[in-house]
Order: C-alpha cells, then sequence, then structure tokens
C-alpha cells in the first residue's frame, strides 16, 4: 500500500484491548464476563453513565474504551436520525458526547500505543529490554497517559450527566417513531455505503494513511447504521463489518506510533529506524492486503452490500419515504398534508390523462416526474408551520431548499418541490417573482401548474382540518372534462359549506395556468357509498 510516511499526530488510534469481552470485579474478588450491550439508542446512552463510572474508578484501558464506544455509538446514532428529525436535541446531545469523546482520545491512544510497543518490542518486557526505541516510547507513554488522566477526570466531572438522562428518555422515543428494518432506514443506509465506497476508491488511488483513517470511519459510520437499524442486514454483515473496522483501525495505530516515534526521536542510530520500520510495514501490510482479500474484485463486499439497498424504481420509493418522514416530525397537521398528497395526484392524474398537464404532455424533455415532485411538495408544504403559523408557506420554501438532498432525487426536483409548496396558499406566482427566477426556463410554467393543483388540493381538504374530521382516511376525487370546462367532484365537498369560499379562491390559479374554467361540485353516487379510494376519470368533451 506505499511506503510509510510521517502520519498526523492528531489522528486518533482505535485498538481494541486484547480481551474484547467486557469483565467487572464481583463482590467476591472474582471477575465475570458482563452480557454484551444491547443495541439501539437508548440502550447505548444509558451504557454511557455506567461507563462514566467505571472509566472514574482509574480509566484504565478496558473503561476508557468501553466509554469511547459508548460514546462513539451514541454519536454515530444521532448523525444518522438528525437526517431524519431535524430537532436540536440531536445536535446537542452529539455536541455534548463529542466533547467527553475527545477528551479520552489521547489517553485511548497512549494505551492502545502501549499494548503495541509490548506486541513489538525485542523481549518480554520492554521497559527491562536491551531496546532501547522500546524503552524510550514505554517513557513517553507512561508521562503522557498520567498528565492525560488528570485532563480526562476534569472533563468526566464535567460531563452533565443529568441532562444526558434526560435525553436518554426523549430521543428514543422520537427515533421510535421510525421502525427499524424500515425503507426509510435502508436509505440512510445507503447514504452511508456511498460515503464509504468514495472514501474507499480514494484509498487506493491516493494510498494516504489519511485516506486509510477517513476510510475506516466511513466503514464504521456504515456498520453503526446497519447494526442499529436494520436488523437482517446486520445479521448477514456484522462480522465483516467489524474485522473490516479492526483491520484500518490496526493500520492507524500503526501509523500513529510510527508517527510518536519520530516526533520523540525515539531512533538512536539508523539500524533501530529501520529495523522499527520494517516490523511496523510487515503488521501494517498483513492487515491491508487483508482488506483487499475482502474489498477489491468483482466478488468484493461492496457488491454484496450495494445489492441488498436501494436501487433504481425503490431508491426513488425510499427517497419519497426519506422526506414523508422529514415532513412527518416538522409538519403539527401531518394527516392533513398526507390527505392534501393523495388530493393532489388524483387531481393530477385526471387532468394528466385529459391531457391538460404540460409536464406530462408538451414537455418531451424532462429529466424528472413532476408528479413525484407534486407529491413531495404536498407531502412537505406545511413543514414551515414548525416555526409558526404566519406566512409559514414562505418558511416551507426556505426549509425545503435547505434541506439537504436524498440520494435519487436531483437538486432540480427539489428546487421545483420548494417552489410549488411555496404557492400553496398566500400570492399567486408571478412570472418575474424571485422564487420562479430560481428555476429553469422550462420548469417554470410546470411549477405554477403544479402548485394550481396543491393550492386546490389544499383548499379542499379544509373542511376536515376545520372540524377535526379524520374519517376520511382515503380521499376521493374525479375529474372530467365537459366542453372546455374542468369538473372536479370532491367527496365531502358542499357548495353550502363555508370552506366553499376559500375552494372558489384557491381554484383561481389552476383556472389561469389551464386557461378554462374549474368548477368544483359535491362527489355522490356508489362510489362514495363504498368509501372505496375515487380514481381519476375523464370524460371526452
Amino acid at each position: 500500500m506505499g511506503a510509510m510516511v510521517r502520519a498526523s499526530p492528531v489522528l486518533k488510534a482505535s485498538l481494541k484491548p486484547a480481551n474484547s469481552k467486557i469483565t467487572e470485579i464481583t463482590s467476591a474478588g472474582t471477575t465475570s464476563a458482563r452480557p454484551k450491550p444491547k443495541l439501539g439508542l437508548r440502550a447505548w446512552m444509558e451504557r454511557v453513565l455506567v461507563e462514566c463510572d467505571r472509566a472514574a474508578a482509574g480509566f484504565e484501558a478496558d473503561p476508557v474504551h468501553d466509554l469511547r464506544v459508548a460514546l462513539r455509538r451514541c454519536r454515530s446514532l444521532a448523525d444518522g436520525l438528525m437526517a431524519l428529525d431535524p430537532d436540536s436535541s440531536w445536535k446537542d446531545m452529539k455536541k455534548a458526547g463529542k466533547k467527553l469523546f475527545q477528551a479520552l482520545g489521547e489517553l485511548r491512544d497512549m494505551q492502545v500505543m502501549q499494548e503495541w510497543i509490548e506486541k513489538l518490542s525485542d523481549g518480554n518486557d520492554p521497559s527491562a529490554s536491551n531496546d532501547p526505541v522500546a524503552v524510550k516510547l514505554l517513557d513517553h507513554v507512561h508521562v503522557r497517559e498520567a498528565v492525560c488522566k488528570q485532563l480526562a477526570l476534569k472533563d468526566l466531572n464535567q460531563f452533565d450527566r443529568k441532562q444526558w438522562r434526560q435525553w436518554a428518555r426523549a430521543l428514543p422515543r422520537r427515533a421510535g417513531r421510525v421502525r427499524p428494518g424500515s425503507v426509510v432506514y435502508l436509505h440512510l443506509a445507503l447514504e452511508k455505503w456511498t460515503a464509504a465506497y468514495d472514501l474507499h476508491k480514494h484509498a487506493l488511488r491516493t494510498r494516504s494513511q489519511v485516506a486509510l483513517h477517513q476510510l475506516r470511519i466511513g466503514i464504521k459510520r456504515f456498520r453503526y447504521t446497519v447494526e442499529n437499524f436494520l436488523p437482517r442486514q446486520h445479521a448477514l454483515w456484522g462480522d465483516d463489518l467489524k474485522e473490516l473496522q479492526d483491520l484500518l483501525g490496526e493500520v492507524h495505530d500503526l501509523d500513529v506510533l510510527w508517527a510518536t516515534a519520530i516526533e520523540i526521536q525515539a531512533f538512536p542510530d539508523a539500524e533501530s529506524r529501520s529495523r522499527w520500520r520494517e516490523k511496523l510495514n510487515v503488521e501494517r501490510g498483513k492487515r491491508i492486503e487483508r482488506y483487499r482479500e475482502k474489498m477489491v474484485g468483482k466478488q468484493s463486499l461492496w457488491r454484496v452490500w450495494r445489492a441488498e439497498l436501494p436501487a433504481g424504481p425503490q431508491l426513488r420509493a425510499a427517497a419519497m419515504s426519506r422526506l414523508r418522514v422529514w415532513a412527518g416530525y416538522l409538519d403539527p397537521d401531518f394527516s392533513h398534508s398526507q390527505r392534501v398528497a393523495r388530493l393532489a395526484i388524483l387531481l393530477y392524474d385526471g387532468l394528466k390523462d385529459a391531457g391538460l398537464v404540460t409536464g406530462s404532455a408538451g414537455a418531451r424533455n424532462l429529466d424528472y416526474d413532476s408528479r413525484a415532485v407534486l407529491q413531495a411538495a404536498a407531502l412537505m408544504h406545511d413543514v414551515g408551520k414548525a416555526k409558526g403559523q404566519e406566512k409559514h408557506q414562505k418558511k416551507s420554501y426556505r426549509m425545503i431548499r435547505r434541506l439537504e438532498r436524498p440520494l435519487g432525487w436531483g437538486a432540480r426536483e427539489m428546487e421545483m418541490a420548494a417552489v410549488v409548496a411555496r404557492y400553496h396558499r398566500g400570492a399567486l406566482p408571478r412570472p418575474r417573482g424571485k422564487s420562479l427566477q430560481v428555476l429553469e426556463l422550462p420548469d417554470r410554467p410546470i411549477a405554477m401548474e403544479l402548485a394550481g393543483v396543491l393550492r386546490l388540493a389544499n383548499a379542499l381538504d379544509v373542511r376536515h382540518a376545520r372540524h377535526g374530521d379524520r374519517s376520511e382516511n382515503s380521499p376521493r376525487l374525479e375529474v372530467s372534462l365537459q366542453d372546455r370546462v374542468v369538473v372536479v367532484r370532491a367527496a365531502g365537498y358542499s357548495a353550502l359549506d363555508g370552506s366553499a369560499e376559500g375552494v372558489a379562491a384557491a381554484r383561481h390559479l389552476l383556472e389561469t395556468v389551464l386557461r378554462r374554467p374549474v368548477l368544483v361540485r359535491s362527489l355522490r353516487g356508489s362510489a362514495g357509498a363504498s368509501g372505496s379510494v375515487g380514481r381519476a376519470l375523464v370524460a371526452g368533451s
């Protein structure tokens, strides 16, 4: 993988203790294996508090390692869940965990380094051996370890355990709103896979120590996502992921050891320097070769993992589910938005069958699905209410534009969805308005059409929202074309109801873009009696 070069001293080692089982001293003075920690956010957050007490007893290698693992798991889980749930507590928890995690970082480096020195030195007792390199390295490690323990104790005492307990109660409930193994978590895992695979290609191309360290972090994030959110995939992939993380972690440990030896001038002569470099290169090379065996070629694990994650139409559906979950965390009345989305799609399909939708009939070079854009905009149109009711359509627009684009969706689609959501209410879109100006020229009339559909669909659900009626889980709507008039028949609509005035106003934008009248009528007959989902029906003129 290339000759050894000087590693950055700030990179953190992660070699696990030789005995990876977690042990504790019983009241009788004997050691017993503790059960393997349970998976899940609540279990790991509670584990942090337990390991804080163990680490504070003397900052020995095993407790320090276990505390860092628990903190790393919590922060990694928060990193994934932040992409779904924008609640600020995730960021706060991650920040609090990072401070303590970093406080223990150099201490853990020194403890890991001592294990490697003992393994690589000449003789069973490095401190009493004739190897001056090992002696000098151990002296440095012992001095730094003592200093690091004092600093770690200070940071551990400053760790706000009361706040952590509050997060441990509240955050798992928020995380529990998305079922483990769901397509949303498959999409999240694909994002982590993509990031890790890019780092893999970069590491093979550059062969640098920094690139290998970044690759290890990428694989670790992918592993934690699979382990905590995808139980079926974890049962198949867990052992390989752990081995790969350990292999790259040990490569990094060796790089840090070499950099430290150079920094403290541990080599008294060229012969000792050459001898230690050869030792480290041999150990390093073994691990890199093992990594390449599993991860390079047609049978690589990268291909195995990718085959189990969403692709093609499944990826598009997973991305939509991702947007749905994000909106559900923010929208105070998400059931309304879901009904609006169904109404909007029924209305869109009816207009499409009549050949009235430009996005489907008139434009042949679109590289996006305007129907999906409409659905996403409808699901997200009220997220701005999380920041206040007043002018929430503008807040929704800004929030959607700032949202990180999910895999499977283009930037053009997200921009369109933001504009369509912006005009679900309030002022009508103007061709020279700022919001429309950000779109490509061919997209502007399509966005206005979709906004007209969404605006009318939103108005048609006002009656249910106003009266708290949740019985209409499957909104029904029919569209017909009579002469040059578009007739929309909606279940539950009444011209005598107070919402009719809002519906009349909402249809104006659609009438403008379609250049024909739109009449809204009540849907009656057998379809209403059966309670089945209505199908968009179109009759010729």
